[in-house]
């Protein structure tokens, strides 16, 4: 219904930076929802996917694609990611950093639960709002200053212009009006 096209960009994103052998790549794949994201990926080879995500019923969803070897439950920002520090090839957020879902401050978790030499692949919708741009804000401001510290390294960033259809300011006459979405690349520190 939203054409919501986030999960394909953000494998089509990743396929075109990441050059590790899929198949043995740990995959910690956060806010993931029905497990879209690991079906898409296992279509390019990847196949070792530990899921989160703040809703039994998603991860209910998750579970009948047979993909995941652990799914956990967890409301980020008020518990903290249920992940193993220092394990993951490559952590996985789509569609979840925005106002009122991830605080920006998960960002630190995400880089924690990557292993020395892992990535960090994020998206973030740009709904255009006070709300959603202090979040940008926040969050570009916050990924910065990771990258300040030593936490990692920044690899790419790419902007999209079609996220997702904007259901908030879609009219009738304009049904095609599409909200643009950016899509983050991040390498940890081998210390």
């Amino acid at each position: 219904m939203l054409n919501y096209r986030a999960p394909h960009q953000a494998v089509h994103f990743l396929s075109e930076n990441f050059s590790r052998r899929p198949e043995e790549v740990q995959v910690l794949d956060v806010a993931c929802g029905s497990g879209l994201v690991a079906r898409l990926m296992a279509e390019l080879g990847f196949k070792h996917f530990v899921g989160v995500d703040g809703s039994q019923g998603m991860l209910d969803q998750a579970t009948k694609t047979g993909l995941y070897k652990e799914l956990k439950l967890a409301l980020l920002g008020t518990e903290p990611l249920p992940a193993q520090p220092g394990v993951f090839d490559l952590v996985m957020i789509v569609g979840a950093l925005r106002d009122g879902f991830v605080p920006v401050s998960v960002v630190r978790e995400l880089c924690l639960a990557a292993a020395p030499g892992g990535y960090v692949c994020m998206s973030r919708n740009g709904l255009e709002s006070e709300s959603g741009n202090q979040y940008k804000v926040s969050l570009e401001a916050e990924l910065q200053l990771m990258e300040e510290e030593g936490l990692w390294s920044h690899v790419t960033t790419k902007e999209i212009d079609q996220y997702m259809i904007d259901v908030y300011n879609c009219d009738h006459v304009q049904k095609d009006k599409y909200v643009h979405g950016t899509m983050y690349l991040y390498r940890k520190s081998l210390l």
